[in-house]
């Protein structure tokens, strides 16, 4: 039923971001692929399966997946460990101002956001300022753990070590710009105060939560916050699952997409 259109780029607030479309009726809402810290629009397929494309499928929905500044094909970051280091607002920022341009862009007006891990971060905090069909949350962070700066921590050392560069090079036409920017700012001393637990509370949309037991970057803890601030929200707890539902439970977490959107939005 879908088909996709070759990732191209599109220029918001004078930064060109690489944009890919996968077609599908006008309604539904389409469905906004928001990726994680290194993440990117090749990213969201791995281990042979198109992930956003599945999901598309599954829904019968349009979608969109982009890669923010500094990953992906999109635009780099000059001086990313100086003037282009990263603020410990960042995600604030993407939610708040580039995705707002973008949608803008693309002319959605309320998107089911579907975000991966500071994808869905920023997938919460655009979700309580703007309106949208719903908001699907896969290891989320509302706060900073110790476990995720340890597992931060290592990320460095395997990316200094060149294996975990080399790997990430196939998905980034920079990977120093996107692997600094994401691994300073979370290694910063400011961002250990980073808490959007008040933000999670004015989410009104249907918000579906869902999270591995073996997550390597966050606790249950993450869900039991959003769950207290914001009640409403569905939690699916996955077995045999790290920090990548979509690699480690990819058709488990289709499935629980489509049926909560069915009854969502």
């Amino acid at each position: 039923m879908n088909s996709t259109e070759t990732a191209k780029t599109m220029e918001i607030g004078g930064v060109a971001l690489e944009i890919r479309r996968i077609a599908g009726p006008q309604a539904p809402a389409p469905i906004v692929f928001l990726h994680e810290g290194l993440g990117s629009v090749a990213l969201w397929t791995q281990r042979g399966l198109d992930w956003p494309q599945a999901v598309c499928a599954a829904t019968g929905r349009a979608g969109v997946v982009y890669s923010r500044r500094g990953y992906g094909q999109s635009a780099p970051v000059p001086d990313v460990r100086g003037s282009g280091r990263l603020p410990p607002d960042y995600m604030h920022g993407e939610a708040w101002e580039v995705l707002p341009a973008l949608l803008q862009a693309l002319e959605i007006s309320q998107p089911v956001l579907v975000g991966h891990s500071d994808g869905a971060t920023i997938a919460l905090l655009h979700a309580s300022r703007h309106p949208v069909a719903a908001c699907i949350a896969m290891a989320p962070h509302v706060l900073v753990e110790d476990i995720a700066v340890q597992a931060i921590t290592e990320a460095r050392a395997a990316y200094e070590s060149g294996a975990l560069r080399e790997r990430l090079a196939r998905y980034h036409a920079d990977v120093d710009v996107a692997f600094r920017q994401w691994n300073d700012v979370w290694l910063s001393e400011a961002f250990r105060h980073f808490d959007i637990r008040g933000e999670c509370r004015r989410i009104t949309a249907p918000l579906l939560l869902i999270q591995g037991l073996d997550d390597e970057y966050g606790t249950m803890r993450q869900l039991d916050e959003i769950a207290l601030a914001a009640p409403h929200a569905r939690q699916l707890r996955l077995a045999a699952c790290g920090h990548s539902p979509q690699r480690d439970q990819p058709a488990k977490t289709v499935e629980a997409i489509a049926d909560f959107l069915k009854a969502a939005a």
